[in-house]
C-alpha cells in the first residue's frame, strides 16, 4: 500500500500504548485525583493540538511514541537467574580480579540460551572489560547503591590504541567502547581484531567495511509515517524478523535534503564537501517486521522518512543482533585519573550498547569515566535510571553511528567533583551521525549541554529536563549540519539562562522549541546551516513548567484510541 498507513493509525497507536486510558496531560491516569491548581492552569500549545491530528506526519514534531526497548514498555524483561558470579570465583575483597569470573558466568548463560547473572552486594575489582555478547543475558547487581564494579584499566590497555578512521591523532575511545560492553560476540571480536590491526572500522550493522549485508527485497514508494510498505518479494520475510531498511543517497543529495526538511535552504547547501557526513549514508534503520500479507509488510514502527525509488530502497540482512540483554542494579567506578585532553581519551568508559536492539540499562551509575553511556549503532534500547558522577566526563551520554528509536529517561549528570583540567571538553547528551527518533526524558543535567555533534541527526526529542547549560557542542566541519528536521525541545528548564543548543528556533530546520524559560546567547554561538525560512516554531517561550502536556514522550505514548 504505497503511501498509506496500512493498519489504521488509531489501532497501531493504541498498540504502541500499554495504558490507553492515560490522560494526555502529563501521563496522569484518567481516574487519578484532580490535578493541583498549578497543573490545572497549564497551557496547551497549538503545536500539540496539531500533533494530535497528525501524529506520525507532523512537520516539526517527530512521532517517538514507540521509542525504547519493546516499543517503550514500562516493564523491562525479567530473565530467570541462572548463575551467581561468586560461584565462578568472584569475591568482593577489592584485590581479586573478578572480570574473568563475571565473563565466564555471562558466557555460560549465553550458551545456555539466556538468563540473569547476579552479582551480590559489595565491591568487585575488575582488571578487564565486561562483555555481554549473547542475546537474552542480563547482568544484575543488588542495586546501584549496593554493588560496585571497580575498574582499574582503560580500553587502550585492554584492547589497544584506537585511532580515527577519519585520520589525525584522535582516540576513538573518545566516542566508542565501554568497560561494560553489550555487543554481539562475533561483532565485538571483529571490531577488536580490526582495532588491534589498526584497520579502523566502521562500527555499525553492516560490518567493519559496511559490506556484510545482502538484499532481502526491494521496497516500493511510501511516505514517512507509513506503517506498511509493499515489497517486490516477501518470501524471506516473517513476523518478528529484524531487518534493515537501507536508503542510499543520489548524486543530487536529495536524501540528505529530505532529512533536513527539504526546500530552498537544503537545496542550496553544499553537501559535496561534507565527506564525513556522506560516509554515514546509506541510512540504515533496523526494524522488526510485525506482519506479512502477500507483498504487504507491516513494520513495528512507522517509517522515519519517505521511501523513494531514487534512493534504491531495500530491506537487507545485517550482522547478528544482540537482543533482549541488559545490565541492571550496579555502579561501575573507574579508578580516578585526571580527565584526558580533548579527543585523547584512554577509554575509562562506562556502559556501551552496540549493534543492540531491544536491550537496556536500568539503575546503573558510572563514576570517574571518560565517557558515560553510549549508544553506537544501537536501536530500540532503553537507558533508565542512569547517572554519571565523579570527576567529570567528555561525553556523559553519546548517541552515534546511526542509532535510532532509543529512550533515555530519568537520567542524571552530576556536577563534577574536581575542576576540569585545561584542554578538556564537556558535551552532555550527545547525538550525531544520522541518529534519529531518539528521546531524552526527565533529566537532571547539573552540567553539560544538548550536544548536537553535527552529522545531521534528525527527529530527536528532549523533554522535561533541567539543565545548567554550560557545555559545548563539537563536530568536524566535514560532518555537515548540526540539525536535520524535526528536532523538538519541550518543557526545558535552563538554570543559567544560556540559549545555546537549547533554544533552536533560529538554528534547526522544521524544529519546535516549546515551554522554555527566557535565555540569551553567550559563549558558543552558532549560525544556521541553512539559508532562508527554517520553518521552525517557538511557543510558550519565557515560561517554566507551564506547557501541557509536560512530557512530550509520555503524552505521545498516552494517545488514546
Amino acid at each position: 500500500m504505497s503511501g498509506s498507513t496500512g493498519i489504521g493509525r488509531r489501532s497501531l497507536l493504541a498498540g504502541a500504548v500499554t495504558v490507553a486510558a492515560v490522560a494526555v496531560t502529563g501521563g496522569r491516569p484518567a481516574a487519578a485525583a484532580p490535578a493541583a491548581p498549578s497543573e490545572a492552569h497549564g497551557e496547551v500549545p497549538a503545536l500539540w493540538r496539531e500533533f494530535e491530528r497528525t501524529p506520525v506526519t507532523h512537520p516539526q514534531i517527530p512521532y517517538v511514541g514507540r521509542a525504547g526497548c519493546r516499543g517503550g514498555a514500562a516493564r523491562l524483561p525479567r530473565r530467570p537467574v541462572v548463575a551467581d558470579v561468586t560461584r565462578y570465583g568472584a569475591v568482593p575483597d577489592g584485590t581479586t580480579d573478578c572480570a574473568p569470573a563475571i565473563n565466564r558466568a555471562l558466557a555460560d548463560a549465553g550458551r545456555a540460551g539466556g538468563g540473569t547473572v547476579t552479582i551480590p552486594p559489595g565491591t568487585f575489582r575488575i582488571d578487564g572489560l565486561i562483555r555481554i555478547g549473547h542475546s537474552d543475558v542480563v547482568l544484575r547487581g543488588a542495586g546501584s547503591g549496593r554493588t560496585t564494579l571497580y575498574a582499574t584499566k582503560n580500553l587502550t590497555e585492554l584492547v589497544g590504541v584506537y585511532g580515527s578512521r577519519y585520520g589525525g591523532d584522535k582516540s576513538s575511545w573518545s566516542w566508542a567502547g565501554g568497560l561494560i560492553w553489550l555487543a554481539p560476540e562475533a561483532r565485538w571480536n571483529s571490531l577488536a581484531d580490526a582495532i588491534r590491526s589498526r584497520a579502523w572500522p566502521f562500527e555499525g550493522w553492516t560490518g567493519n567495511r559496511r559490506d556484510e549485508w545482502t538484499t532481502l527485497t526491494t521496497v516500493g514508494p511510501a511516505k514517512r509515517g507509513s506503517w506498511t510498505v509493499r515489497v517486490a518479494d516477501a518470501s524471506a520475510l516473517r513476523p518478528g524478523r529484524l531487518v534493515l531498511l537501507r536508503l542510499a543517497d543520489d548524486a543530487g543529495h536529495t536524501l540528505l535534503q529530505h532529512m533536513a526538511g527539504g526546500g530552498p535552504g537544503p537545496e542550496a547547501y553544499n553537501w559535496d564537501d561534507k565527506t564525513k557526513l556522506t560516509s554515514y549514508v546509506p541510512y540504515e534503520w533496523p526494524v522488526r517486521i510485525a506482519r506479512v500479507r502477500g507483498r504487504e509488510v507491516t513494520l513495528e514502527r512507522p517509517l522515519p522518512l519517505d521511501v523513494r525509488p531514487e534512493w534504491d530502497p531495500r530491506l537487507t540482512t545485517h550482522v547478528e543482533e544482540l537482543t533482549g540483554s541488559g545490565v541492571e542494579g550496579l555502579t561501575l567506578e573507574a579508578v580516578e585519573t585526571p580527565q584526558s585532553p580533548h579527543l585523547l581519551d584512554k577509554g575509562y568508559n562506562g556502559v556501551v550498547l552496540q549493534c543492540a536492539y531491544d536491550c537496556w540499562a536500568d539503575d546503573v551509575v558510572v563514576r570517574n569515566v571518560d565517557n558515560g553511556f553510549g549508544l553506537v549503532a544501537a536501536s530500540a534500547c532503553t537507558l533508565r535510571r542512569t547517572r554519571v558522577a565523579g570527576r567529570g566526563s567528555h561525553h556523559p551520554y553519546f548517541c552515534r553511528e546511526g542509532s535510532h528509536d532509543n529512550l533515555i529517561e530519568d537520567f542524571t549528570i552530576e556536577q563534577r567533583t574536581v575542576p576540569a583540567p585545561p584542554g578538556t571538553q564537556l558535551h552532555g547528551i550527545n547525538v550525531e551521525g544520522l541518529s534519529s527518533y531518539n528521546v531524552w526524558s526527565r533529566g537532571d543535567m547539573r552540567m553539560g549541554t544538548f550536544d548536537s555533534h553535527r552529522g545531521l541527526p534528525f527527529a530527536d526529542v528532549r523533554t522535561d529536563i533541567t539543565v545548567d547549560n554550560n557545555g559545548r557542542h563539537g563536530g568536524d566541519a566535514s560532518a555537515g549540519p548540526l540539525f536535520g528536521a524535526r528536532f523538538t525541545h519541550w518543557n526545558i528548564r535552563v538554570t543559567n539562562g544560556r540559549a545555546g543548543l537549547v533554544r533552536i528556533d533560529g538554528l534547526a530546520p522544521y524544529s519546535a522549541t516549546v515551554g522554555i524559560n527566557e535565555v540569551t546567547e553567550f559563549d558558543q554561538t552558532d549560525v544556521p546551516d541553512f539559508t532562508g525560512d527554517l520553518h521552525s516554531r517557538l511557543e510558550l517561550y519565557g515560561t517554566t513548567g507551564v506547557v501541557r502536556p509536560r512530557n512530550l514522550y509520555e503524552a505521545q505514548r498516552a494517545l488514546s484510541r
